[in-house]
């Protein structure tokens, strides 16, 4: 088969189309002839040698992919058939016509939806979910502030908090991107580029700060989200987008609010935590994707490129021009 490949690690130009060995099933998983998958950041770190894929893990890029399912692995539990339109959660290899997936991590594809657009789901989703719930355990009524509010995880994010009757406010770097964060949601936002956005913060919760962080963006945003932090606190950290060093009384100022500074990567989970991640996201999420439902939740898609342009898709990212999540389609190379 064909897949996305690098021989080292760079920039956006050293990534090409190369024949590689098909990947076969093993126990429990499922073979999916991939239509589509999506970009996410973890891609550009890989390519630049930055984040090496867990042990046992394809090296090909793609934690996402929407296909038809081709063939099952030994000891499948009979849930799912060659045929059937499925998203699905990779540690790796969406980059390519074909990927192998753990049957419990793949999820249904609504009739009404493409599966170029049902490729955008998985990571962003499931990360936000994730992050939201069994990592902030966030309650009604809870105000949470999402940094990159546009980003793929951050338009999931709007969206699930108010599901969860929590209250979202955003940070983002142009006002287009604010926009679209209101658009679907955001009680309010700000121009970090532009504005001290903990003084804001402060403003809108009038003098309490918030209960909730969700941070990608790290060390340059660590003194400003311990002073939008209220007591108690948690503050979500899940990349260091924009530095992985602090200097500075980090811990002193955490330890005079009482915050809660944790950790979330959902690449490096285990195959049942994923599992159990997608179950829970199927039953309070995945209904409200239906054109029934209100509210309904909204997938906010960037650009779709072709997988002969994946260069040019990666430089979009890289320039952080994108607002919601940029598809890559495979099919139109098999």
């Amino acid at each position: 088969m064909l897949a996305v490949s690098f021989d080292q690690p760079g920039g956006p130009e050293n990534l090409h189309w190369k024949e590689v060995p098909k990947p076969i099933p093993r126990e429990g998983e499922v073979l999916i002839k991939v239509h589509a998958t999506a970009l996410n950041r973890a891609d550009l770190l890989q390519r630049q040698g930055k984040y090496p894929p867990p042990k046992g893990v394809s090296e090909i890029l793609g934690l996402e992919a929407a296909g038809v399912i081709d063939a099952l692995g030994p000891r499948c539990k009979g849930q799912w058939s060659p045929g059937d339109h499925v998203m699905a959660l990779l540690s790796g290899g969406g980059y390519a016509q074909y990927a192998t997936v753990p049957e419990d991590h793949l999820m249904p594809v609504p009739n009404h939806m493409t599966l170029c657009i049902a490729a955008a789901i998985p990571e962003a989703w499931l990360t936000a979910y994730q992050l939201l719930h069994f990592v902030g355990r966030v309650q009604k009524g809870e105000t949470v502030l999402i940094h990159a509010g546009a980003s793929g995880v951050g338009t999931a994010a709007i969206q699930l908090a108010r599901l969860a009757g929590a209250v979202p406010i955003v940070t983002a770097g142009t006002p287009e991107k604010l926009q679209m964060a209101s658009k679907l949601g955001a009680a309010a936002g700000f121009n970090y580029k532009e504005e001290d956005f903990s003084r804001h913060v402060i403003d809108f919760t009038g003098g309490i700060g918030v209960d909730v962080i969700l941070d990608c963006v790290g060390g340059t945003f660590w003194e400003k989200n311990v002073c939008c932090l209220g007591m108690d606190g948690r503050w979500i950290l899940y990349g260091v987008l924009g530095a992985a060093e602090v200097h500075g009384d980090i811990l002193g100022k955490l330890l005079a609010k009482r915050g809660n500074l944790l950790t979330s990567l959902l690449r490096s989970r285990t195959v049942e935590y994923k599992a159990q991640l997608i179950k829970s996201f199927l039953e309070n999420a995945w209904p409200y994707f239906s054109d029934d439902k209100i509210p309904q939740l909204q997938l906010v898609i960037d650009s779709t490129f072709g997988i002969d342009k994946i260069a040019d898709a990666h430089r979009r990212m890289e320039g952080n021009e994108n607002i919601g999540k940029i598809v890559v389609e495979v099919a139109s190379s098999q």
